[in-house]
């Protein structure tokens, strides 16, 4: 195999696929990006066994064949040839050879016969969607998303269909992110699909504004089709919890806040909060919503937010990190804050628009 390519055009690419590409392998092989040019077309192929990214360049002109070579040293040396410069790629026995103008870099070569490949033929749910919807859609619930628990279904996002709508849904049990778009899928029985944690956050880097997404589903695979690359991922094979029982039908209060000022209150009560005990206490009586904070250190913090409040007084204590974390999803300027006991939940959402709703469980301070 040989070509020459644009150093701009081979560089995009390189970065989305080492983006997937582990740099700890079990198998050496899965530290490579497998190429192979045909028929003027150079597909590009990196995997870590769970995700796959396949990218493809139109218009090349060279030496058909296919080798597999080290992804992250390959976009290393990409990313150090000086703009507008032309790369060329030759292989010969286990060998491949990078070169432009005066540089020169021979790499290791493994047999391409070798890459392994996510194979995934039959797809029982298949729509096409706007990127920026997808990713926004994914964006407002990824950061809620647990990290290596035990209950591995709970470590990636729901992606439920239905005729009408796509809603995402993530949690970690101690909060809970769901967002939906109205959205004629064509879908006919309701298809849930959880979607893994690094394959969430990888495909929102792939997703960009105003081109088409085509997304197809079954059992075992999530797929999705952008211009130039195909993003396919393994899926979680467990039963994702059944979050509309955690999501109160009503609750007592609702408090419209500001939600930059909710915001600000809350970031500086969490200084004196640290990583181990995130905890604060919210206070709520008539007219005023004192938010306070204690540490090991015997160190307190306190501070207040004017609020339409005609109530009993209530007292809950929540993480405060989670409460940020949704008032940053958040994109309107007020918020509506939702609230019952101290035993209960609160909810967060735009005033009038349940379509993203967040909840935070309480804690005992």
């Amino acid at each position: 195999m040989k070509f020459n390519i644009e150093r701009e055009r081979l560089i995009r690419p390189l970065s989305q696929i080492a983006g997937v590409v582990e740099r700890r392998q079990t198998l050496p092989i899965l530290g490579n990006v497998y190429m192979r040019l045909e028929e003027g077309s150079l597909t590009l192929i990196g995997t870590d066994l769970e995700t796959e990214v396949t990218a493809r360049i139109d218009g090349i002109d060279g030496e058909p064949g296919e080798c597999t070579v080290g992804a992250r040293k390959l976009y290393d040396i990409c990313r150090s040839i000086p703009e507008d410069m032309d790369v060329e790629v030759s292989t010969k026995d286990s060998k491949t050879l990078v070169r432009s103008q005066k540089s020169r870099f021979t790499l290791q070569s493994l047999p391409a016969a070798e890459f392994p490949r996510l194979e995934a033929e039959e797809w029982d749910v298949e729509f096409g969607i706007g990127q920026e919807d997808l990713k926004n859609l994914l964006e407002k619930t990824a950061f809620a998303m647990a990290q290596q628990d035990v209950r591995y279904y709970l470590n990636g996002c729901l992606l439920e269909c239905d005729a009408d709508a796509i809603r995402s849904v993530a949690t970690d049990g101690h909060r809970l992110a769901k967002s939906e778009i109205a959205f004629k899928t064509g879908v006919e029985n309701t298809s849930q699909s959880v979607v893994p944690r690094k394959a969430v956050l990888e495909l929102m880097r792939f997703l960009q504004e105003d081109q088409q997404a085509r997304v197809q589903i079954n059992p075992n695979h999530a797929r999705v089709h952008g211009s130039g690359w195909v993003f396919t991922t393994k899926l979680i094979d467990g039963r994702f919890p059944d979050y509309q029982k955690v999501i109160p039908d009503s609750l007592a209060t609702h408090l419209l806040m500001d939600r930059a000022t909710m915001h600000d209150v809350l970031s500086r009560i969490a200084i004196l909060t640290n990583e181990k005990f995130r905890g604060v206490r919210i206070n709520l009586k008539p007219g005023v919503m004192t938010v306070s904070a204690n540490n090991p250190e015997q160190e307190e913090a306190v501070d207040e937010l004017p609020v339409d409040y005609e109530g009993q007084e209530v007292e809950i204590g929540f993480n405060v990190g989670y409460l940020i974390d949704a008032l940053k999803a958040i994109e309107t300027e007020e918020v509506d804050l939702g609230l019952e006991d101290p035993n209960s939940s609160c909810t967060l959402h735009a005033p009038g628009d349940p379509s993203t709703l967040y909840l935070v469980m309480p804690m005992r301070l």
